[in-house]
């Protein structure tokens, strides 16, 4: 009799076994297709959480790595190997920027109420002047914590003009607006050079509460384009260099090949610096996602195994009570591997049943268990994300054990929802494993036992 034919039969006639056998291999298929499904669903949300923050990396100076004659030096690099490094196909968008003090003059006041203007240093009209090459890179403007009122932000092709964009209350106690031109004088010497009011932005912060990084009021705080300012403070024909950029990638899968053509354009000039990508928010973004990933791949592994070993239980018992058969078979004359591809195709029948049958109602099942468990961890991570307190005023708070790096980010809420959908890949990758199992659970068993000759299995005591 053909042996695809005695398969048939085989199954028929042991039904009790044959279902047996095909709800393990149902539960196994539905836990390693759950598991796939929401890795899937997981790595795409990720993506999808990436390239809405958008890749951005900055470059600044490296804590750990820059210090001299017992004390940090800020290390400064040429703004032409940041061009180079802009210029990579890889970046959509680059800024840098640098710091000194601005003097207002002509008869423009800085904004006194709340934090004293003296109290940062800067002299009774000083102020902390940014000089930057794009504005809208400012991660204070892509994160929507400070907003464009009116105007126009800075960009690089401003680059050589005399620009600024100056916070809402200064331009309310001045009356200045987009076109208005104020005077600033450099920080040392007499040189002094008047600017045009590209922009008016509102920054949240009330003016009691000084910045933390500048100790200023922040309603005096300037934005200026990086060359006229530069010029303004210039005292040397070295080329300009700065103490930080920001580089926008057309790609966030980009980051990695990016870091490495940046150690490649810029060499030794990197020395004292640190590549950082924005991946704060992307971590709080996908910290849920990374949560339930876990969970579904252990859950899947552990059941798969355990019913893996039923199954291996079970197959293994059936050949041992089918000697007597095998052993008929032999002594008739029916080859070896004939026995063996018979136990197997009866095993893979089964197995792609199972397969069949777990995919008409995985990925709904795999939607609704998912969505309640990413839901819970979304909650539990927004619960700690609002529960957060910054340092008190004046403290850093590491005595306290708070880190003010702890601060959360804004507008990079924990991903919430996920949507599984089956894809021919994944089942085709349960069926692989399906199989794989199957047939290993199979063959070894079948194949120690028609190692004997036919005597020996039908004389041989089970």
């Amino acid at each position: 009799m053909n042996f695809v034919k005695r398969a048939g039969l085989s199954l028929w006639s042991r039904k009790g076994k044959t279902l047996l056998t095909l709800c393990t291999f149902l539960v196994i298929s539905v836990m390693v297709l759950a598991g796939v499904l929401i890795r899937d669903a997981t790595a795409q949300a990720r993506r999808e959480a990436v390239r809405s923050v958008g890749a951005e990396v900055n470059l600044a100076m490296d804590l750990r790595d820059v210090s001299a004659g017992g004390g940090f030096v800020a290390p400064r690099i040429d703004v032409t190997v940041v061009d180079r490094l802009g210029a990579s196909p890889l970046v959509q968008k680059y800024s840098y920027s640098t710091f000194d003090r601005g003097v207002v003059k002509g008869g423009v006041e800085l904004v006194a109420e709340g934090v004293d203007v003296s109290a940062a240093g800067m002299g009774p009209d000083g102020t902390a002047t940014l000089g930057v090459l794009d504005s809208a890179l400012l991660p204070a403007f892509r994160s929507g914590a400070f907003k464009l009122l009116s105007g126009r932000h800075l960009t690089a092709a401003d680059k050589d003009e005399r620009l600024l964009l100056i916070e809402e209350r200064l331009a309310r106690k001045n009356g200045l607006g987009p076109g208005d031109r104020i005077t600033l004088g450099a920080n040392e010497g007499k040189a002094t050079a008047d600017f045009t009011v590209a922009g008016v932005y509102q920054d949240p912060r009330p003016g009691s509460e000084p910045d933390p990084e500048y100790g200023i009021n922040p309603a005096n705080m300037l934005y200026a384009s990086v060359g006229g300012f530069t010029a303004l403070n210039s005292t040397g024909t070295g080329p300009q260099q700065v103490g930080q950029a920001t580089f926008l990638l057309e790609d966030a899968d980009d980051l990695e090949r990016f870091k490495a053509e940046a150690g490649r354009i810029a060499g030794s000039a990197l020395d004292g610096f640190a590549l950082d990508a924005n991946d704060k928010a992307i971590r709080q973004m996908t910290g849920p996602l990374d949560s339930i990933t876990s969970t579904a791949t252990l859950a899947m592994w552990l059941i798969g195994l355990a019913g893996t070993v039923v199954l291996a239980l079970l197959v293994d018992l059936a050949v041992k009570q089918r000697r007597k058969e095998y052993g008929v078979l032999l002594a008739m004359g029916e080859k070896t591997w004939k026995l063996i591809a018979q136990q197997a195709l009866e095993i893979v029948a089964v197995a792609v049943l199972a397969v069949g049958l777990s995919s008409l109602f995985t990925e709904g099942l795999t939607q609704s268990v998912g969505q309640s468990l990413l839901g819970r961890e979304a909650a539990d991570a927004r619960h700690e994300l609002d529960s957060w307190q910054p340092p008190a005023k004046g403290s850093t708070g590491l005595a306290d054990g708070s880190d003010p790096d702890d601060r959360p980010v804004e507008n990079a809420d924990p991903v919430d929802r996920i949507t599984v959908r089956l894809e021919p890949a994944a089942l085709a990758a349960v069926g692989a494993v399906g199989l794989g199992i199957g047939l290993l659970a199979t063959a070894v068993p079948a194949a120690f036992l028609l190692r004997l000759n036919p005597r020996t299995i039908l004389t041989k005591g089970k």
